[in-house]
């Protein structure tokens, strides 16, 4: 199983973190190590030694089929539901790791680090690409996005990366997190949901 993930694909988030709204010539594509996934509701223990760890909430689509070279009309056909996860992320070491122009795999690809909510039928959606969905800590909601906003949609997302990497049954995709990212901490407790679906919750330990 490969855990792919979408950087800077809401311009928003991208003035957040880079001051910039430009669009990426390309996709911006990482991996997470499968160690990486956490599911089923349990815990996400915060690594302390990592530094401020902060939530990034986006929708997840799940790969149902065997391709590769995916023309982007024929990507719909690749996937079969859709969910709403957290790429944890150690900033302060992805910004160390970026300024001196390393990989950014121990600042995203850390333990516990792809949080995956409950699976929904993508047929239970009317617009996969109008898509609401937000995330909620203690209560409150910190980050709300659509997936209008994507500076690249998903079946854009799946035919690129089919150039490089065979789609495999059970590939997870991370399609990128709008503004409103923030710090979790010990006893947060997080609720995840697709428009008005809660497919995500656990707590920080």
């Amino acid at each position: 199983m490969k855990i792919f993930c979408i950087g800077m694909n809401y311009a928003a988030h991208n003035k957040e973190l880079h001051g910039t709204l430009k669009k990426p010539d390309e996709p911006v594509i990482f991996l997470k190590a499968d160690s990486s996934l956490l599911k089923d509701h349990k815990p996400f223990f915060i690594p302390d030694h990592l530094g401020r760890i902060e939530y990034e909430t986006e929708v997840v689509v799940r790969i149902c089929k065997l391709g590769k070279t995916v023309p982007v009309r024929f990507a719909p056909r690749y996937y079969d539901a859709l969910t709403v996860g957290i790429d944890f992320t150690a900033r302060e070491l992805q910004h160390k790791l970026s300024a001196a122009g390393q990989p950014w795999d121990l600042a995203k690809g850390f333990d516990g680090a792809a949080c995956l909510g409950e699976w929904v039928p993508k047929e239970k959606f009317r617009d996969l690409n109008a898509l609401r969905f937000h995330l909620d800590i203690n209560g409150q909601t910190v980050q709300e996005g659509c997936t209008a906003d994507m500076l690249y949609k998903i079946d854009e997302i799946i035919a690129y990366i089919s150039q490089y990497f065979t789609l495999k049954t059970g590939d997870i995709l991370f399609t990128g997190t709008p503004a409103g990212v923030g710090p979790v901490h010990i006893d947060d407790h997080l609720e995840g949901y697709l428009e008005e679906r809660k497919v995500l919750e656990f707590k920080c330990k």
